[in-house]
C-alpha cells in the first residue's frame, strides 16, 4: 500500500501562497457583505505580510478596489483573477497540494458542496480556471474524479491522516466507493499510509457533515489539539467526550500515543435562534504565525494561550470570525494554502 513518491505535506510546511474566494452579492453574505469584506480585508492582510496571496473574485468590479485597499501591505505577491463562484469556501473547492518526487503538485478534487446541499458548479471549476490563468505558476496540475473537501483532510506530513467517517464515508460524497477503496486512493493520490477515523464530534450548525478542522487538528506530527466540552448540560458533550476517548485511543506508527492539547468549547453563540458552528480549530497556519479564530466570548485567551503553547515558535495572530459563523465556517474554512514549489529537504515540526 506504500507510496514513497508522494508527500502530503502538513500546513506548517513553507508556503508559497494562500487562496481565497472573494465574497460577493450573489452569494448568501449579501445581507452582511460590507462586514464580511471588511474580515477578508483584514485577514489578506495578514496573509500579504508572510506570504503570495492568490484571490479569485466574481465580481470584476470589485478588483481595483481589493488591489487598492491591500496596496501598503503587498510584502509578498497579490494576485486577484476574474473567476466567477457559487461561494466562498476555499479550503473545500480550492486544490489539494502533494508532493510528487519532490516537486508540488495541485490535485483538484470534485467538489459537491457537502453532499449536494447548495449549488457548487461555478465552484468547481475555480482550480481548472486558475490553473489556465497562470495563478500557480508552473506547479503540477492533476483532476482527480473523486470527492473530497479540504477541511476533511488533516495531514502530518508523515504519511498519517486525520479524518472522521462521518464526512469521507458519507454516501453524499463516494457512494460506490468502500472505506478500504477510500483508503486506498488515499494512498494512491496523497500518500496516505495509515488513517486515523474519527467517529464521534460534531458541531450544532455545521454543513460540512463533521470536517476535521473544526474538530481536531494536527500541530506537529506527533500532536493533535481538539475541541474539548466540560459542560455536561451542552448538547455535545457526549459526542466530544466520546471523540476525546478515541484521540486518547490513537496511537502513532511508532506504537506512542499521541501528545493532545483541548482547545475549549466557546460559549453558545445564537443567530436568530440558531446555535452556529463556533470553533477554535479552525485556524490557518502561514509562515511563521498561526491565524487564530476568535468569538469574543470569554473562551478566546484560553484558545489562544493554548495554541501559543502549541506552536511556540509562531506568533499568534487572533482574528474575529463571527461574521462567518453566521454562515456556518471559519477562518480555515475560506482558506487553501500552496506549499512551496520544491519539497524541503526537512519539515521543523511545530510543537518540537
Amino acid at each position: 500500500m506504500n507510496n514513497p513518491n508522494i508527500v502530503f505535506p502538513p500546513e506548517w510546511a513553507p508556503q508559497q501562497s494562500v487562496l481565497l474566494t472573494w465574497p460577493h452579492k450573489a452569494t448568501d453574505w449579501v445581507l452582511m457583505l460590507e462586514e464580511v469584506e471588511q474580515l477578508y480585508l483584514q485577514l489578506a492582510k495578514e496573509i500579504l505580510k508572510r506570504e503570495s496571496l492568490i484571490i479569485a473574485c466574481a465580481d470584476a468590479s470589485k478588483i481595483e478596489q481589493i488591489e487598492s485597499a491591500l496596496s501598503g501591505f503587498n510584502d509578498h505577491s497579490l494576485q486577484v483573477f476574474h473567476i466567477e463562484s457559487d461561494d466562498t469556501w476555499a479550503r473545500d473547492h480550492g486544490p489539494i497540494s502533494v508532493y510528487e518526487n519532490g516537486s508540488a503538485k495541485l490535485l483538484d478534487f470534485n467538489f459537491n458542496a457537502w453532499g449536494g446541499k447548495f449549488g457548487f458548479n461555478k465552484d468547481n471549476l475555480i482550480n481548472s480556471r486558475l490553473v489556465k490563468a497562470k495563478a500557480f505558476e508552473d506547479l503540477q496540475y492533476e483532476a482527480i474524479d473523486m470527492v473530497i473537501e479540504g477541511g476533511a483532510l488533516e495531514s502530518n506530513g508523515q504519511g498519517v491522516l486525520l479524518t472522521t467517517s462521518e464526512c469521507l464515508l458519507n454516501p453524499t460524497r463516494n457512494p460506490q466507493l468502500s472505506k478500504a477503496d477510500i483508503e486506498q486512493k488515499l494512498n494512491n493520490h496523497l500518500g496516505i499510509e495509515h488513517v486515523l477515523w474519527l467517529d464521534n464530534g460534531y458541531l450544532a450548525g455545521d454543513d460540512t457533515d463533521s470536517h476535521i478542522d473544526t474538530l481536531a487538528r494536527f500541530c506537529a506530527d506527533d500532536m493533535i489539539c481538539y475541541v474539548k466540552c466540560d459542560d455536561q448540560h451542552d448538547e455535545h458533550y457526549d459526542a466530544l467526550k466520546k471523540m476525546e476517548d478515541q484521540l486518547h485511543s490513537f496511537r502513532q506508527p511508532n506504537g506512542h500515543p499521541y501528545r493532545l492539547a483541548a482547545l475549549p468549547m466557546t460559549d453558545a453563540i445564537f443567530d436568530e435562534g440558531d446555535r452556529l458552528p463556533a470553533t477554535y480549530a479552525n485556524f490557518l497556519i502561514v509562515n511563521g504565525a498561526v491565524l487564530a479564530p476568535i468569538y469574543g466570548v470569554k473562551q478566546d485567551q484560553e484558545a489562544l494561550d493554548t495554541l501559543q503553547r502549541c506552536f511556540p515558535d509562531r506568533e499568534i495572530v487572533p482574528i474575529n470570525c463571527l461574521p462567518l459563523i453566521k454562515q456556518h465556517g471559519s477562518l480555515h474554512c475560506i482558506t487553501m494554502q500552496i506549499p512551496q514549489s520544491c519539497q524541503p529537504k526537512k519539515i521543523t515540526f511545530a510543537a518540537e
